[in-house]
């Protein structure tokens, strides 16, 4: 069952200990506007898909962070968070995969079911062969509707 919170309120997710980041809620609108943003196009077609993923999460986190704790700068001054901020927290591999897994990952479930469905017919798995047959004995059946 899907269960919808129609509150849509922002909520705060534990990064790391004492480090919390308080994010809108993952909609559709962000997730588009996310996927034209200019750093994300800027992506050259033979990246990694790690690096595709960085820049993702980055451009995602720029639009969704709203107040965050526990970050600092070098000296240890709390500092609030900046576009270069939000990217050089996210440059803390542990960061980044709390938030790939706390905030990216739970959006994109429901993306994930989509994938279970058949290839396409123009899709890499276009010249695969059928590999169902009818059992032994037993001839189709013809559908009724």
């Amino acid at each position: 069952m899907l269960n919808l919170d129609l509150t849509n309120e922002p909520r705060w997710h534990e990064l790391a200990p004492g480090v919390r980041v308080h994010l809108r809620p993952l909609t559709t609108a962000l997730m588009v506007a996310t996927r034209s943003d200019p750093a994300v196009e800027a992506v050259h077609e033979e990246a990694s898909d790690e690096e595709r993923a960085l820049a993702f999460a980055k451009a995602l986190a720029r639009r969704a962070v709203l107040a965050w704790e526990g970050v600092g700068d070098a000296d240890g001054n709390a500092i609030d968070p900046s576009a270069q901020a939000i990217d050089a927290l996210l440059d803390i591999w542990p960061i980044f995969e709390a938030f790939q897994l706390a905030y990216v990952s739970k959006g994109l479930l429901l993306e994930q079911e989509k994938n279970a469905s058949a290839p396409l017919p123009s899709g890499p798995s276009a010249g695969a062969s059928d590999t169902a047959r009818p059992a032994r004995g037993r001839a189709p059946t013809a559908r009724r509707g």
